[in-house]
């Protein structure tokens, strides 16, 4: 089945989709994940189960979509006054939020319904438009930063296969020692 493109979209389609999102998260809140089906979606949210079916195409789909709209940030990152601390406080909170039980099960439901690696694509771009917004206030700053791309893959790429295949150890600390790293080695040896 091919995705429709990931767009906002305004009018009628709008109050579908937000109706339909607030049904599977309060569903979720109450029941829980095994107990959403597409017939009890449709008919909490107002709409009929074709509706659900022809925009989402299935429900993993319908719980990706969800997911990914959990998983965008609501504001931009605190601006601590130096790039360490701002690296240092967002990484903490990244891995607590994705870490914590709730995380971890948006994290998959973003992942099971994503045969095209969109919806992965998405949430990947939430996580880089933070650490951009930072290491633009660093630049600003005049101190020396590294590269979104590095930063992504030196800080946010561990912790998040760390939380989906080795979950052991992951604290503030392992956070801290990540973003410590990332800066040290461009100290060292300045980064793209």
């Amino acid at each position: 089945m091919s995705r429709k493109p990931m767009v906002r979209p305004g009018g009628r389609s709008a109050r579908v989709q937000a109706s339909v999102h607030t049904a599977v998260r309060e569903i979720l809140s109450e029941r829980g994940r095994d107990a959403v089906t597409v017939p009890l979606v449709a008919q909490r949210a107002g709409v009929t189960p074709s509706t659900i079916y022809r925009r989402w195409g299935d429900l993993q789909e319908l719980l990706s979509d969800v997911a990914v709209e959990r998983l965008r940030p609501d504001t931009a990152p605190e601006d601590h006054g130096d790039l360490l601390s701002d690296l240092t406080a967002w990484a903490e909170q990244f891995l607590d939020e994705m870490s914590s039980p709730s995380g971890r099960a948006y994290i998959r439901d973003a992942l099971l319904g994503d045969p095209d690696g969109s919806y992965a694509g998405q949430c990947s771009a939430y996580a880089a438009e933070q650490v951009d917004v930072m290491l633009a206030r660093a630049i600003g700053r005049e101190e020396n930063t590294p590269g979104v791309e590095t930063a992504m893959d030196r800080v946010v790429a561990p912790m998040m296969y760390r939380i989906l295949f080795r979950p052991a150890g992951l604290d503030a600390a392992y956070a801290r020692r990540l973003v410590t790293e990332l800066l040290d080695a461009g100290e060292e040896h300045p980064l793209p």
